[in-house]
């Protein structure tokens, strides 16, 4: 019995210096448009950044520097309301701005990390060419269009001050882009 223990011990010891610290010790973080667009620009990758640019999310934070916004705010500033920040800007909420990746601009409203998860541990070519090691660490990929319906409707809801009905089937088309397949 206390071989095994000691046994487990050491194979507990090992696995944790061999598997980077990162995975036991801090979330995931956000690379930014940019770097997601350095390589999903292309046809053949879908063209998910001119997609994203030519939509409504992509100036999502920008709504937020009107004086609109600000009246509806109440007593702080849209950019500074985490009400708002919520469905206007991806990354608002990390608290630690080292998972904050160098070309990540908050200004850059709702990106590519809002509904795929944070990049920085599936930006690589490497971990990007294989889905399942892309998911393992932290790409988002949508099931199906009624899962990918209910998170749209985490903002697009009667929540928001400026709500107008939301019909997925319409809006869905406008920002859809091409999977690659692997």
């Amino acid at each position: 019995m206390l071989k095994k223990l000691i046994t487990f011990v050491l194979f507990s010891i090992v696995s944790y210096l061999i598997v980077p610290t990162q995975i036991f010790s801090q979330p995931y973080g956000y690379e930014g448009t940019q770097v997601c667009g350095t390589c999903h620009k292309t046809e053949k990758q879908g063209q998910q950044l001119k997609i994203w640019q030519e939509s409504k999310h992509a100036n999502a934070y920008k709504t937020l520097l009107t004086d609109e916004a600000n009246k509806l705010s109440g007593d702080v500033k849209a950019v500074e309301n985490p009400k708002c920040l919520k469905c206007h800007a991806s990354g608002y909420d990390v608290a630690d701005k080292k998972l904050l990746g160098p070309k990540f601009k908050i200004e850059d409203g709702v990106q590519c990390e809002t509904c795929h998860g944070p990049g920085s541990a599936y930006k690589t070519l490497k971990i990007m060419k294989d889905r399942n090691e892309a998911v393992k660490n932290g790409l988002v990929v949508w099931k199906d269009n009624e899962e990918i319906e209910k998170y749209c409707k985490t903002c697009h809801n009667p929540e928001s001050p400026t709500y107008k009905e939301f019909n997925f089937e319409e809006m869905w088309p406008k920002i859809a882009h091409k999977v690659p397949k692997n």
